[in-house]
Parts: structure tokens; sequence; C-alpha cells
């Protein structure tokens, strides 16, 4: 980007300013509307989506022996946390009206994150096709046969590829092996040892880069269309993923029900997710605003060095610009938002959608970390602790928010809803090591 054009966008857009010089910032989006509409995506695909996880289910219940109990579904439950709410309230001396509540995709059967979502939705997807396509499948076939060394075979002829800062290629890793694709996962240079360690010892090709995420996605997708039996997946532009997420908003609503949790004008619903390119949580707030209309109110939440979503709907430019571009540097504890640009995709999808973004210090992820385990004994990998901010923004912040949408007489009765996107998968010495820098910042 020319110093011109970034000297013009930090003078039209104060909080870019504000963004540059690391400070957290909460970013309201004033193009969010009360009717989200897109012509980019439609709640079609998402019922596409959970009628093929539908199918899989009796495959994935052979496959996978953890997914007996729930018959094959892949999901997570929610969890009330008030000592955790009640310890961050006393951290940052402020009060969080209304219930607080976590969605626990940290614990999310096969890959432990909210990319066991997306990122196996989109392998079962293309193995189907792939199944159909050779006349050795039909949909109205039980989908148990998938686990036969016939189809072993027949799917060791084909690779998927994917680039990824960990969560999502551990997901595709493990689900892309187990029905016996090769696999290649192209990880920046953010990604952690651990998660590179566990994807070879599944039997995926792993191929590292010193340089971060988008450079890792764009090799990856160089290197499949060289391929043609490679299925590259990607997390800038892919349609499926963002289906495979989408559907969990369904699933939502068929868990608030059970638990007698009310969305309407007197219960306003606030959803904070950590976001890293955009599709996971993209694909979730879509799903959520279709389903609860204007009474869903959704942040993104990003590391003050890599607020690429943020920046790309403030200006308007999506992945025309970099955070790079505003003099960040996109280096972070919080491996899974350690991106630089945001989808372009998600970014225009979004854009009436939610209803802004806010952003977050490493530090504060550690903090969060740390009170979570002694309060709750709660384990989070940093990345997901971006969302215990929401509500804290929000109420230090986000007045004239609150104001403008006629909230501020609702909060007492609004349900703030963090979704822990992953945690259940860390090996211990990685907990130990996060666990010494929680202790060390405490000192500091």
């Amino acid at each position: 980007m020319k110093n011109e054009l970034k000297h013009e966008l930090l003078k039209q857009f104060p909080k870019l300013k504000e963004l540059a010089n690391h400070e957290t910032v909460l970013w309201e989006n004033t193009n969010r509307k009360k009717q989200a509409q897109t012509s980019l995506f439609s709640m079609k695909e998402v019922e596409e989506a959970e009628e093929t996880l539908k199918r899989f289910s009796s495959y994935l219940t052979l496959a996978f022996p953890e997914l007996l109990e729930s018959k094959g579904l892949i999901e997570s439950s929610l969890q009330d946390i008030p000592l955790l709410k009640k310890a961050l309230e006393k951290e940052y001396d402020i009060l969080i009206p209304g219930q607080f509540i976590l969605k626990c995709d940290h614990a999310l059967p096969i890959s432990g994150s909210i990319k066991a979502r997306g990122g196996i939705f989109e392998v079962l997807r293309h193995a189907e096709r792939l199944a159909i396509a050779s006349d050795k499948l039909t949909k109205e076939d039980s989908y148990a046969v998938l686990v036969t060394q016939d189809f072993q075979s027949f799917f060791q002829q084909y690779t998927i590829a994917v680039g990824s800062t960990g969560n999502l290629g551990l997901s595709i890793g493990i689900m892309g092996k187990k029905l016996g694709f090769n696999v290649v996962v192209h990880m920046s240079s953010d990604a952690k040892e651990w998660k590179k360690a566990l994807l070879r010892e599944k039997g995926a090709t792993v191929i590292e880069y010193e340089a971060d995420y988008s450079v890792a996605v764009e090799q990856g997708r160089q290197e499949a269309e060289q391929d043609p039996m490679c299925h590259f997946i990607d997390d800038e532009n892919s349609k499926d993923l963002f289906a495979g997420y989408a559907v969990a908003a369904k699933r939502l609503k068929v868990q608030f029900e059970k638990t007698n949790i009310t969305v309407d004008e007197a219960h306003p619903l606030f959803v904070y997710l950590p976001c890293g390119v955009g599709g996971g949580p993209g694909g979730v707030a879509y799903g959520i605003r279709e389903i609860f209309g204007e009474h869903a109110h959704i942040f993104f939440a990003e590391p003050v060095a890599s607020p690429c979503m943020t920046i790309g709907l403030m200006t308007g430019l999506h992945d025309e610009i970099s955070v790079e571009d505003i003099g960040l540097n996109n280096k972070t504890e919080a491996d899974g938002l350690a991106v630089g640009r945001a989808s372009k995709f998600v970014g225009k999808v979004m854009d009436t959608y939610i209803s802004g973004c806010y952003t977050v210090k490493d530090e504060e992820l550690f903090t969060s970390l740390g009170l979570a385990m002694d309060s709750e004994g709660l384990f989070l990998e940093p990345s997901a602790h971006a969302g215990m901010f929401g509500p804290i923004q929000l109420m230090k912040n986000g007045q004239s928010y609150l104001e403008k949408h006629d909230l501020v007489d609702k909060m007492e009765q609004a349900t703030h809803l963090v979704w822990a996107t992953g945690g259940s998968m860390v090996p211990v010495e990685m907990r130990e090591e996060y666990m010494a820098k929680v202790d060390a910042s405490s000192k500091n």
C-alpha cells in the first residue's frame, strides 16, 4: 500500500490509527442491518450441509467410537461459567449484566476446535462427491460402507491440501487420513510444533513456511492447481467450509430451546467469536443472524497485532488491505488468529451481519487463561480467550451501540455467549508452558 493511501485511510478512520498503535479498540459496524442479507450465500446451502452430515452419521459412529453416544453428531455443549464471570468482573472492575455462557467448541469431538465443523464437513462433502461421481455410492446408501478397505483404496488415489495456522489443518488431516486420502498441510510460521507433530503422526504431509498464513495458503493453492487429483480446501474462499460452520447455528437454536434460553426483543443475544481469516466465525455469525435475526448481536475478536477483519470491514477494502499495511507485524500468541489479510468472501458477506469487532492484547489472553483455570478449572487455547473480552469491551466502550439499538434497559435479560474455539487437544507440556506465561505475567 502506498504511503499516501495509508495516510489518507488513517485520517479518514480514527480507529484505524488506534489499531496501528496496538491499542485495544471496539469498532462498531454501522453497516449492520436489522434484516441482514447477502447475495453471496443462502440458508439453502446450510440446510444441504446439515443433510450431508446426517448421511455420514452411520460412518462417523464406526470411524470414531467417541461419536456413538451422539449417534454421529459432531457437536459441543453449552456451559454456564458464573465463577469466571465474577473473576473477570473483579479483574476489570466492571459489571457484566445478564447470563454469561460458553459454547464449548474447544471440546468438539475428533479435532477439538471449531474447525471440526467446517474442516471436517468439507472433507466429507468432497469424499461424497467423489464416491457418487464414480458410481460407488448413492445418497440413499448407508454411508457405513465408507469404512471398508475398498473405499480406503479408492480415496488413496486422491489428495486433499490446505493452508493453515494449525487447527484447520488438524481437522482436515485427521478426517482426511481416516477416510484414506493423502493429506498435505501447508503450515505458516505461527503454527505450533505440537500441531505439526500430531498431523505427521496421523500420516499427513506437513510443509512448513517461514512466512505467515497468507503465504502458506497461496503456496498450497498453487501446488494443488498442478495436480488434477488434488482438492484444495480454501480457508479464504470456500463456501463448503462456511456452510459447515453455519450448521452450528441451527444446533444452537435447539440447545437454547432445551435450556430455556430466550432470544427476542426483551432478551438480546450477544455472541463473541475469535476471528482469524474469518471462515469459522463468519459461518457461525451468518447462521445465528439468519435464525435469531436482529436480536443477535455478534462481535469478532482479534489480537492487537492481527486485526485483519476489523480493518477490512472498517475501510471496506476487505482483502485489499493487510495488517502490515498499517504497520502491524501479525505476531501473536493466538496462533489461530495470526492472519494478516481477511477473507474477501467472508468480509463481504459479514458486511450487514455483524455488530462490530474488538481487539485484545496477548497479555489479556493469558490473564483470562489463568482466571479460567483458577475459577472454573477450564482450559482453552489462548486464541479462544479472545472471546472472553467481548462483554468487557461492550460494557466499557459499547455504550453508544447499546443506546442506538435500544439495549441499555435490556442487559439484565441478555445472554452473553463466548464461543470457545479450541483447547482440548493441547498436550500437557504445552498447557504447562502456557500456565508458566500466566504466572510470569501476573508477577509483572
